[in-house]
């Protein structure tokens, strides 16, 4: 016997995962009315069909901006798309948004993603983390282990894909991404991004 899903919960469904309202009835039907394994369904669904898109070619897109709250702080971002009707869609420019405050709120952030991150930056955390004072008495094998642990946690804390979504802690950035390919069903990246701080000096460099 199928069960009955209230519109509400399936309106629910579709505003955290941008699927469909067909898909959605039909995985809470499935999950016998359970949003959470729902979602989880859906999710994983919609990752995989993502991860189909990622390598189309993206020429379209927008430069978003904001200026956080006493103006001391603001953010450009370029996002990428497919096509110009997806560039114009108003979800699509919501995301370049919450991108760009995302960008704000996200201060040890650099860079878009962990293979961004030049191997300079790299060797020198590298250098950092090798003459810390509590690894002096461990052996290689374990000094190098954990060494290569906070490398790797340091890395991810630069990388803007990596962050837990301001507005949803249960996603990252790069599944927020993700669930917009699915729900728009292009291709998208984010170029590059530039943060301002009042009275900071950029290296010219």
């Amino acid at each position: 016997m199928t069960i009955q899903v209230s519109s509400h919960t399936i309106k629910e469904l579709r505003s955290k995962t941008g699927a469909g309202m067909m898909d959605c009835k039909k995985a809470l039907q499935a999950a016998e009315g359970n949003i959470a394994v729902a979602l989880d369904s859906l999710r994983k669904k919609g990752l995989a069909s993502a991860d189909k898109k990622l390598a189309r070619s993206v020429t379209e897109g927008i430069i978003d901006s904001y200026i956080h709250t006493g103006s001391k702080i603001g953010v450009l971002v370029e996002l990428n798309c497919e096509t110009d009707f997806v560039a114009r869609r108003i979800e699509f420019q919501k995301l370049a948004k919450n991108l760009a405050m995302q960008i704000a709120a996200c201060q040890n952030v650099s860079y878009v993603s962990v293979d961004d991150i030049p191997q300079n930056i790299i060797d020198n955390e590298i250098s950092i983390e090798s003459e810390k004072e509590d690894l002096i008495n461990k052996s290689a094998n374990i000094k190098d282990e954990i060494i290569q642990g906070r490398i790797n946690k340091r890395l991810q804390e630069m990388s803007l894909l990596n962050q837990p979504f301001i507005k949803d802690h249960t996603i990252s950035v790069e599944d927020l991404i993700k669930k917009h390919i699915t729900l728009l069903g292009e291709n998208i990246k984010i170029r590059r991004f530039q943060r301002f701080l009042l009275g900071e000096l950029k290296d010219s460099n």
